[in-house]
């Protein structure tokens, strides 16, 4: 399930449509940039996972307020830009239970964020945008 905090945060970031960050999450984001090309795959100018990409490397497609992984589905329901980092609540679902998730979202460089989040444990990740 690592995917399920990554893809919290990213919704977060997109749905604040005036921040230009948060405007420019839209895409494909793995937490691996040699597995990108195992990832994901563009079908009819749609950004999709490919079949067994969760055995390669954890990913994200932002697209507006909706962030999927592999597993789950969310969508933003707020959003509080604190400086150089966006606190994020979305509201997440694995196709059997939805649950309220935050997270913190931090821009680290051109094309990488990191997502962070206190509970239930305390983790950190780096995602980097894959150019598709």
């Amino acid at each position: 399930m690592r995917t399920f905090y990554p893809l919290l945060l990213l919704m977060l970031l997109i749905a604040q449509s005036a921040s230009t960050q948060a405007a420019d999450l839209n895409g494909a984001w793995t937490d691996d940039a040699s597995a990108c090309g195992q990832v994901f795959t563009k079908e009819n100018n749609k950004l999709a996972f490919r079949k067994d990409a969760d055995l390669h490397a954890g990913g994200l497609i932002v697209q507006g307020k909706q962030i999927t992984g592999t597993f789950q589905r969310c969508t933003v329901k707020s959003l509080h830009d604190d400086g150089p980092n966006m606190k994020v609540i979305a509201s997440c679902s694995d196709g059997v239970a939805i649950s309220d998730v935050a997270f913190d979202v931090k821009i680290s460089g051109e094309n990488r964020i990191t997502l962070s989040s206190k509970e239930p444990v305390p983790m950190e990740m780096l995602y980097v945008r894959c150019s598709m």
